[in-house]
């Protein structure tokens, strides 16, 4: 091999390994240089339940024609048509429990639809409801109306229905369902949630052992649209709050609830029993709604800064008493309020 061939060859083997080290180092700074694909959200169109980002959900539809969008945190959206007759979709926990839940975002509602603070529980098997807000039907029509609780400043109404042979957690089943249904319409906001599992239990309806428990939209034959996220509360994953139940104990106790249950009725009036718990040392403050008045109250002490307003505190006789309301043409119940005083 002659000497010049020999120089050209070791020139193009300098060259080709220049080049190649240009062009690796190019590829090292255009990768460092450029940020990664951005994590994608999970899109839902199939009946399931899962994690996400520390997060419990649940997806169900009867038919096609929703789709889920599991965002950043807890954050989901959710549309759906009426080709979807009945759609539950919504993030939270597995178990759920008591703890104070608060969400925020959108909801967008055409027709008969609901967002609720919505769980189950086993042994006995229960389907709970805490109705936030609500389209063209209340979700309690045809229900037993128990009573009602202040809570979160509104009144909700407490109901129960019974289902037979329909769709469970544990397949088809013969199960109760309560309700929590609020009379001031919201998207957004804070629930406490004891509040309303101790109104259900002084009324006699017991949960069972917590199952999942998710802020949930729900379309039934309708369509819409929400976007919520759930801030704090819950149990599993995300943090959340710390507010335990109130206890029935004596005084001392940051708060107290006071829940509402029919008594006896007659053509022009009405009993209401009142229970209250969380402490020893209360005043309730009851609202009646003009025409009403109370006529009698009993177990109790009361005073009437206005006519329209009660103001009951204990007078020895323990921590249920009631009253007797003159409709005056109407049949809608008070709403309470309860504070702790020392």
């Amino acid at each position: 091999m002659s000497t010049l061939t020999h120089e050209r060859r070791r020139r193009r083997g300098l060259v080709a390994t220049i080049l190649g080290l240009v062009l690796t180092a190019a590829a090292a700074l255009a990768a460092f240089a450029s940020p990664g694909p951005a994590q994608a959200a999970t899109t839902i169109t199939s009946n399931s339940t899962g994690t996400n980002n520390g997060y419990f959900y649940s997806f169900w539809e009867q038919s096609s024609g929703a789709t889920m969008t599991l965002g950043s945190g807890s954050n989901y959206s959710l549309t759906w048509n009426s080709a979807a007759q009945n759609v539950v979709a919504g993030t939270g926990w597995n178990p759920g429990n008591s703890n104070t839940v608060s969400y925020s975002g959108t909801w967008n509602c055409n027709g008969n639809c609901y967002l609720s603070l919505y769980g189950w529980t086993t042994n006995p098997l229960i389907e709970w409801y805490i109705v936030d807000n609500y389209g063209s039907y209340n979700p309690s029509s045809g229900a037993t109306r128990l009573g009602s609780v202040s809570s979160d400043g509104s009144t909700y109404d407490l109901y129960k229905t019974t289902r037979v042979n329909a769709p469970s957690i544990e397949g088809t089943a013969t199960f109760d369902q309560y309700w929590a249904v609020r009379q001031a319409k919201r998207t957004g906001g804070t629930i406490t949630v004891s509040n309303i599992f101790n109104a259900w239990k002084n009324l006699g309806l017991n949960l069972g052992t917590p199952n999942y428990e998710i802020l949930a939209t729900e379309g039934y034959q309708s369509s819409g649209s929400s976007n919520i996220t759930v801030t704090s509360g819950g149990s599993s994953g995300g943090g959340g709050g710390t507010t335990p139940p109130p206890s029935g104990g004596g005084g001392g106790s940051g708060s107290c609830t006071a829940t509402l249950s029919a008594g006896q009725q007659w053509s022009d009036r009405y009993n209401l029993n009142v229970s209250v718990t969380g402490s020893n040392n209360w005043k309730v403050t009851v609202n009646v709604p003009t025409p009403e008045k109370i006529s009698s109250t009993w177990n109790v002490n009361a005073s009437y800064p206005s006519s329209q307003v009660l103001e009951a505190t204990p007078n020895g006789s323990g921590n249920n008493w009631g009253m007797t309301i003159m409709t005056n043409g109407t049949w809608t119940w008070p709403s309470v309020s309860c504070a702790v005083t020392s």
